[in-house]
């Protein structure tokens, strides 16, 4: 049985609000089941020294979990010094997909930067940026009227072989106990932008990566009717 009796194939309960902060171009709060992360878009008049005159836009992201995000407080990186190599690669991977929901052609000067920062984490904590922080990249292009820029959202899902099955949205107490756990990022549910898979455990066969992909393909086109369902009503 899975936590809160969930199908195998069942996303844990998915909300998203747009405008949840004032000051950014484009702000979400999105929640997972027990993962709570708000993404903020920022646009900038500027562009990294390595795409001046290039005639595109950048977008890039950082991630961070608040001291209170878990179970036991943990020390804020700044404070520390230096981000973990975890933070970083993390970050690299939810740049790297939303820059798959934009064309930097029509982004000439501007830099979007995305920020997002985990207050409550229960497994899926990268995929939830990804998925959220698409949103607020279209929330802040429509601020700018820059809207023609966005190709599409970009979903991203966990997945996961835990006891023998394959199990779609894993969170915490089944990632922490997963034979395989993959993470899935694909562009408007048909396009795929990366896979990241580790047999943890048990290895795994052709077939059971195919149903993991399966999996996946239906959660993130799930997500990605809740992304399109905030623009359908007006933000708060």
């Amino acid at each position: 049985m899975r936590p809160n009796s969930r199908g195998l194939d069942e996303l844990r309960p998915v909300s998203i609000e747009r405008g949840f902060t004032r000051n950014a171009a484009g702000s979400v709060l999105i929640c997972i089941g027990d993962t709570k992360v708000i993404c903020t878009a920022t646009i900038e008049n500027d562009v990294p020294r390595f795409l001046r005159g290039s005639g595109q836009g950048w977008l890039t992201a950082e991630y961070g979990m608040l001291p209170g995000a878990t179970t036991e407080r943990f020390d804020r990186e700044a404070a520390r010094g230096k981000q973990s190599g975890r933070t970083v690669e993390i970050q690299r991977l939810i740049g790297r997909s939303l820059r798959r929901c934009v064309d930097l052609n029509q982004l000439d000067g501007f830099t979007i930067y995305i920020d997002c920062d985990v207050i409550q984490a229960d497994g899926g904590t990268r995929t939830a940026s990804i998925t959220g922080g698409a949103v607020a990249v279209l929330e802040a292009l429509l601020s700018v009227g820059r809207e023609s820029a966005f190709l599409g959202f970009v979903g991203a899902i966990s997945v996961g072989i835990v006891e023998g099955e394959t199990r779609l949205d894993l969170e915490y107490v089944e990632d922490s106990n997963a034979d395989t756990d993959m993470n899935i990022v694909m562009l408007n549910s048909d396009g795929f932008v990366e896979i990241q898979g580790t047999a943890e455990g048990a290895l795994f066969s052709s077939e059971e990566l195919n149903d993991l992909i399966d999996l996946a393909k239906k959660g993130i086109s799930e997500l990605q009717s809740y992304q399109q369902a905030v623009f359908d009503v007006p933000s708060t």
